[in-house]
């Protein structure tokens, strides 16, 4: 399967990016199939050689079924290349536990019922 991620260049603490087209089975920094733009996370972001894209290549490659990376995702959908992924809900590990959701559910109620009460004697 073909993908198109990052392949890290640059020295230590001063990362560069090369965005290449590879066989998914090769190591990140490995043999790949094609060069199709850069990424320089040490520019600012509204630097305009941060991210350089070969958007034709790009839209080639991804015709012939070349999946991109979550990292790279981002970027083709910055650039209206492919329509961004949609985001995952939270999990319900990450919601309040039964307890704290009664808790929540009673504060809610009695915070309405005042505010009920008074829209009734107002009437």
């Amino acid at each position: 399967m073909l993908a198109i991620r990052m392949t890290r260049h640059g020295t230590k603490k001063r990362p560069y990016f090369h965005i290449v087209v590879a066989d998914s089975r090769s190591p990140r920094d490995g043999r790949f199939i094609e060069k199709v733009g850069t990424y320089n996370p040490l520019l600012p972001r509204e630097h305009e050689q941060r991210i350089t894209l070969v958007t034709e290549r790009i839209a080639h490659w991804l015709k012939v079924g070349a999946q991109p990376s979550d990292r790279v995702a981002k970027f083709l959908s910055q650039a209206e290349l492919m329509a961004p992924r949609e985001r995952r809900e939270q999990t319900k590990k990450n919601q309040p536990r039964a307890k704290a959701q009664e808790r929540m559910k009673a504060e809610a109620a009695a915070a309405a019922a005042p505010a009920a009460e008074g829209e009734a004697a107002a009437s």
